[in-house]
This record gives structure tokens, C-alpha cells and sequence, in this order.
């Protein structure tokens, strides 16, 4: 009976740990790139977050509570788990937020920001939507999954189970991640930007010289042209700066600044 007590106290500390990384595994799992797309599956979303969390349960310490299942104990553990896991996601979507901001701005610059704007389940550019798919794709491709559950067990180590974010800290950090998100979809968007200022100017001069032609007509599908090409040749590029922007933030999440 002594052996039947023991176990049944060790099976309901492991229920209630399971429990706790379960709220913030799904928070992560509700934001993070990949996984918590809008065309994922409700149900995939939930099979993929039961998943992580069995792995993510064996490589944590237990957590220290007395009167694990009392309902105010619990609660405070739960919301808990559920504020640091959406900071986390939050994060991550930082990235996908800086991709979409980039494709927006390459696409506004080249005049294709009307292009099969609706393809993606938010409105976006085509530019945007062939850049974010890539980068899934990318990314899913180099083990999104083993870093993510890497990056979620590593995140109790700032992060502890039963404590909040430190307000200030959190802010500061949130306010260094959107700096560093729109400094990236700028880097990334810049040589599009770039040749757009040189087109308009350019435009300018043939219109000063020669005012009788329609510059607009002769230059549209120029620009047109010059800007699918130049994403044929440099979306690998940008895919990769994108790549390596995001494994540093997994790899210090709370360590990076723009």
C-alpha cells in the first residue's frame, strides 16, 4: 500500500507538471512560425502541443509547490504559464511580422502590391506570401520542431515556472524585438527600395527631357519586370539573412538586441 501511495503521488505530480508546460507549450504553439499559421488545423495544433509537451515534461525539474491540485496554487501556475508562453510566441511571430512588412514594402515599391493580394489568409502582397511560405519552408526543413522544444525548455531558465515576467524587463525586451523586426524587414526590403528611388528618378529625368512621351506606360512594365527579377535573384539571400536572424533569436532569445 506504502508502494501503491508513493506511485500514485509521483503519477499526480507528473499530471500536474504535464499540466502547467501543456498551457505554455499551446500559448507558443498558438503564435509560433509554422505551427500556429491560421491554415494549420485546430486539431494538428493540439496533437503537435501534446507532442512537445511530453518531450518537453522529462527535461525540466519538478516544479516546487506545496498543495499542487488546491485551486488557488494551481491558477497562479497556470496564469503564469500562459503569460510567459504568449511573451514567448509573441517573439517568435515577431519574425513573421518582419516578413510580411518586407514583402509589403518590396511589393508597394515595385507596383505588385495589388497582385493576388488575397492569397494568404491575412492581406498581403503576393511578394509577402511567397516570402513567408519560403521561409516555413525553410525552416520546417532545418528542424523548426527540435528547436522549438529546445527553445521552450531553455526558456524556464529565464523564465521560471510560478513567476511573472519582470514588467519592466518585458517591455524593454518587446520594445528591442519590434525595433529589430522592422530593422530586418527594412534590410530585407531595401534593394527593392533602393532600385525603385533610382526608377522614379530616372523617370523624372526622360519626363523632363522628353515630355511628350508617356513615361508612365513605357515604365510600367519595367519596374514591373525589374522587380520580379530582382526577387527571383535575391530571395535566397533574403531567406537566408531571414534564417539567421531567427536562429540567433532562438539561440538567446533574451540576449538579442537590434
Amino acid at each position: 500500500m506504502s508502494s501503491a501511495a508513493d506511485l500514485l503521488a509521483l503519477v499526480q505530480g507528473y499530471l500536474w507538471q504535464a499540466a502547467l508546460v501543456f498551457l505554455r507549450v499551446g500559448a507558443v504553439m498558438a503564435l509560433m512560425p509554422g505551427f500556429g499559421e491560421q491554415s494549420v488545423p485546430t486539431r494538428i495544433k493540439l496533437v503537435i502541443t501534446i507532442m512537445l509537451t511530453l518531450v518537453t515534461v522529462p527535461a525540466l525539474p519538478a516544479f516546487a509547490a506545496a498543495n499542487q491540485w488546491d485551486f488557488p496554487t494551481f491558477t497562479h501556475f497556470a496564469m503564469t504559464e500562459a503569460v510567459n508562453g504568449l511573451a514567448i510566441g509573441i517573439g517568435m511571430r515577431l519574425f513573421i511580422l518582419a516578413l510580411q512588412t518586407a514583402g509589403s514594402m518590396a511589393a508597394q515599391a515595385t507596383s505588385l502590391s495589388q497582385i493576388t493580394g488575397g492569397a494568404a489568409g491575412e492581406p498581403l502582397p503576393a511578394m509577402g506570401h511567397i516570402l513567408i511560405v519560403s521561409a516555413l519552408a525553410l525552416m520546417m526543413i532545418l528542424g523548426l520542431h527540435l528547436r522549438a522544444a529546445e527553445f521552450i525548455v531553455g526558456s524556464y531558465q529565464v523564465l521560471p515556472a510560478g513567476s511573472y515576467p519582470n514588467p519592466g524587463d518585458l517591455s524593454q525586451w518587446g520594445i528591442a524585438g519590434v525595433a529589430r523586426a522592422f530593422a530586418l524587414a527594412f534590410t530585407l526590403a531595401a534593394p527593392f527600395i533602393i532600385i525603385s528611388v533610382l526608377y522614379n528618378l530616372i523617370l523624372g529625368v526622360i519626363n523632363r527631357a522628353m515630355p511628350q512621351l508617356m513615361v508612365a506606360f513605357v515604365g510600367a512594365p519595367a519596374i514591373t519586370f525589374g522587380g520580379l527579377a530582382l526577387l527571383f535573384l535575391l530571395a535566397p539571400t533574403m531567406l537566408t539573412v531571414w534564417q539567421q536572424s531567427f536562429e540567433t533569436f532562438l539561440a538567446l532569445p533574451f540576449g538579442v538586441r537590434p
